[in-house]
């Protein structure tokens, strides 16, 4: 069978630095490629010279019967292979917010009669468009008021509108629930059938085994594996990716005392449907599940003082938190790893040092002048109780792997006393290697009598390191199972049927687990 697109001997080297060393891959026609590896491995840059972004240092690729010129963007449009051959669909999505879904799907490309652009026409092609692949959304719906799951499938929609023969997809699935994932597989199968090569980078092994046919993994800008699916088990490709064995993902997690850390009384989130009761114990970890958009991000922006509520009280070691003040809630000993780490969890442009003496900079103060010494013990013991990997304090944290990124926000709380740690989605965007050591340092947080509250997407993330988890549905909990009830083999069941309110009856959450279980027998 012809590739649809075809590698040979691709190599990129940034400052001297390689990046891909001789890269050689097939892509083709009705397949999934899984494209494994850790942060740093070279799976984006692989993408960006396939779709004309780079240029590669040596080798060529062929779309078609169309060799790009080592890469070369200005060919890759000459030649029309950009828009007609290979399309990535970037883990950033590229779409605009304050355009509707027909626009966005037609920008650049607009459909015109004389001089005008034909809207009703692009709002009919639009539509049927997306009816093939059953997206039943307004093509005059504006993009920004869709969740991410669905602008995510209207792009590659998009993509497919323009005839492309080989889809990539960065990291498809990294802020989307798994619903929305659900519906991102159906079109991508629909992709499949009719002949489009896909190309699919992620660190979950379940998604792998899901929808690809084959798995491709590089480390360190090489070609480890280049298996069929079924020829190759999860074990063996953690190992190509990370080069050693991955003895277990989720280290085990210790006792919690019987001291109540945390006590959230009767809070109410503003525009959650009800409030909220929670107590966390010294060494515990909590679990907050629902699907995206429960309110899971806005709870916890709430204990810190970053939302707003209009009754209820939140303590911490016996001593009220006053509301809406985040340096209260620092100075109470809580802390803060929010979702979006490039956002609001680091600055990319600042050191190490700086990065990791943010959240209490004044403790390093003395009448205006900053006592460097002191900084840099401080955060340097930080760093090294999380092994972060880097060139030294100095090192800008925009050039760290994604999961160094995190282990920054993570350890920068360490220069002083933390007695609540609130993770929003701790490992997004983190790869398996790393995802593992984060977990450790959780439970490492846990053990030195930290109280955790933790909400994530990912499932198997709730089961495998919570004592005890709550499942949120509009802002408020529906559901609390223990440690008996998350080693059920239906718990993700019964997560998604409270999460949806499928089970119309009336569930207390304060119910044990055994009553949640026997609710959806």
């Amino acid at each position: 069978m012809t590739a649809l697109l075809a590698c040979r001997e691709v190599t990129k080297s940034f400052g001297g630095v390689p990046v891909l060393k001789g890269i050689s891959l097939d892509l083709e026609p009705g397949t999934v490629t899984a494209l494994a590896g850790e942060n740093g491995a070279g799976k984006s840059t692989l993408m960006k010279i396939a779709t004309g972004q780079l240029r590669a240092d040596t080798g060529t690729v062929t779309i078609g019967e169309h060799t790009l010129s080592s890469g070369d963007p200005r060919d890759a449009v000459r030649r029309g292979v950009v828009r007609r051959g290979v399309v990535i669909v970037p883990q950033e999505l590229a779409s605009i917010d304050d355009m509707t879904v027909y626009e966005n799907m037609f920008v650049g490309r607009e459909m015109r009669r004389g001089i005008f652009l034909d809207r009703r026409a692009m709002i009919k092609e639009a539509a049927e468009t997306l009816g093939v692949f059953d997206v039943t959304i307004s093509p005059t719906a504006r993009m920004g008021s869709l969740p991410v799951g669905l602008r995510q499938i209207i792009e590659i929609v998009k993509a497919a509108r323009t005839g492309a023969q080989v889809v990539m997809l960065d990291e498809p699935t990294s802020a989307i629930s798994e619903r929305e994932v659900e519906g991102l597989y159906k079109v991508m199968q629909q992709l499949r059938d009719r002949g489009v090569a896909m190309v699919y980078t992620t660190h979950k092994m379940a998604e792998i085994r899901a929808i690809a046919d084959r798995v491709v993994v590089l480390r360190d800008g090489k070609l480890i594996t280049d298996e069929m699916l079924g020829d190759i088990t999860d074990d063996e490709i953690v190992t190509a990716m990370i080069g050693r064995e991955l003895e277990n993902l989720f280290p085990s997690v210790g006792s919690a005392t019987d001291e109540v850390v945390l006590e959230v009384e009767n809070l109410q989130v503003v525009g959650a449907s009800g409030p909220v009761n929670l107590t966390v114990r010294r060494g515990e970890i909590v679990g907050l599940a629902g699907l995206v958009g429960a309110g899971r991000t806005e709870l916890l922006e709430a204990l810190f003082g970053m939302r707003a509520v209009s009754s209820g009280s939140v303590e911490v070691a016996g001593k009220t938190v006053p509301k809406g003040e985040p340096a209260a809630a620092i100075t109470a000993g809580m802390a803060m790893v929010p979702e979006d780490r490039k956002v609001n969890g680091v600055v990319l442009s600042m050191s190490v040092l700086d990065n990791g003496s943010l959240p209490r900079l004044s403790s390093f103060d003395v009448a205006g002048w900053l006592r460097n010494k002191a900084r840099s013990e401080a955060v340097s013991s930080a760093m090294d109780s999380v092994r972060l990997r880097s060139r030294g304090l100095g090192q800008s944290v925009g050039t760290l792997s994604g999961g160094n990124q995190q282990k920054v926000v993570l350890a920068r709380w360490l220069t002083g006393t933390v007695n609540v740690l609130l993770l929003d989605e701790p490992t997004r965007g983190v790869d398996v290697g790393a995802r593992s050591e984060i977990y450790r340092i959780i439970t490492e947080f846990a053990e030195r009598g930290m109280a955790v509250v933790m909400a994530s997407s990912d499932m198997p993330e709730i089961v495998g390191l919570s004592h005890r988890a709550f499942v949120m549905r509009e802002g408020t909990f529906v559901g609390e199972l223990d440690r008996d009830a998350l080693d059920h083999p239906a718990v993700q069941d019964s997560v998604f049927r409270l999460a949806t309110a499928l089970d119309t009856r009336t569930t207390d959450t304060a119910t044990t687990p055994s009553s949640l279980e026997e609710a959806y027998q």
